[in-house]
């Protein structure tokens, strides 16, 4: 089953087009991990698929329907974006717990702390987010976007602000969740994306530059063949 299908995707900001006729497919369990410069189309296309924004032209279909004949289907996806959608007063389980009341979670106790573990924030369970260093910001959103088990997963750069070690928990966090979710993620990162891709996608000025199916042989290969895309920026 497809789970993403974008059919000629087109968005249009006043003068200016940040989608350009994107045609991509997701299926069932697969991680897609789409490169790309500033400016690319990566963000808008991410907001898109989460029904966030909607396209100007093309449309784009999730678990076979369409977003705006069934908006429950948001209840299947899980977003990390810019925004941390995330409480300053409350603590990082208080954010979680009242994440997972509000999809419904049967035991949200139960689940927060067992994400707050995950994403390496047990130590800091109790203090308030505007206590939190930007990285330890961006695993609680991770972990507030995973609070419900969605089967659709959206990480909008969610490297940005993680020094090594986080890095490191977060990418090990979703190769366990390989094939048991699907995931479109969104990075600058080739050697963080390649670990995690089953298929690579390349966009520039709006338009989908390349797809590899299987990836790329190593991490030389697709830094200079992204370098030949987008130009000498990795």
């Amino acid at each position: 089953m497809r789970v993403v299908e974008a059919r000629d995707v087109h968005k249009v900001f006043g003068a200016v087009s940040a989608l350009r006729g994107v045609t991509l497919d997701v299926a069932d369990g697969e991680s897609v991990v789409i490169f790309g410069p500033n400016g690319a189309g990566k963000t808008t296309f991410l907001k898109i698929a989460a029904t966030l924004m909607r396209p100007t032209a093309g449309r784009v279909r999730l678990f076979g329907e369409d977003p705006a004949d069934n908006p429950r289907l948001r209840r299947h996806l899980g977003l990390v974006s810019h925004h941390s959608y995330l409480y300053g007063a409350l603590s990082g389980l208080e954010n979680l717990v009242f994440a997972a009341r509000g999809y419904g979670v049967a035991d949200p106790w139960g689940r927060a702390e067992a994400l707050l573990d995950a994403v390496g924030l047990w130590g800091r369970r109790h203090d308030p987010v505007r206590t939190y260093s930007h990285g330890m910001v961006r695993r609680l959103s991770i972990a507030r976007a995973l609070v419900h088990d969605p089967p659709l997963l959206l990480l909008d750069e969610p490297f940005v602000g993680l020094d090594r070690a986080a890095a490191d928990l977060l990418v090990g966090l979703l190769t366990r969740m390989r094939s048991s979710r699907t995931v479109v993620l969104t990075t600058h990162s080739i050697e963080q994306g390649l670990a995690l891709a089953d298929r690579v996608v390349i966009l520039v000025d709006g338009r989908v530059a390349y797809q590899a199916p299987n990836g790329f042989p190593d991490r030389q290969a697709a830094e200079r063949l992204y370098a030949e895309l987008v130009g000498a920026q990795t």
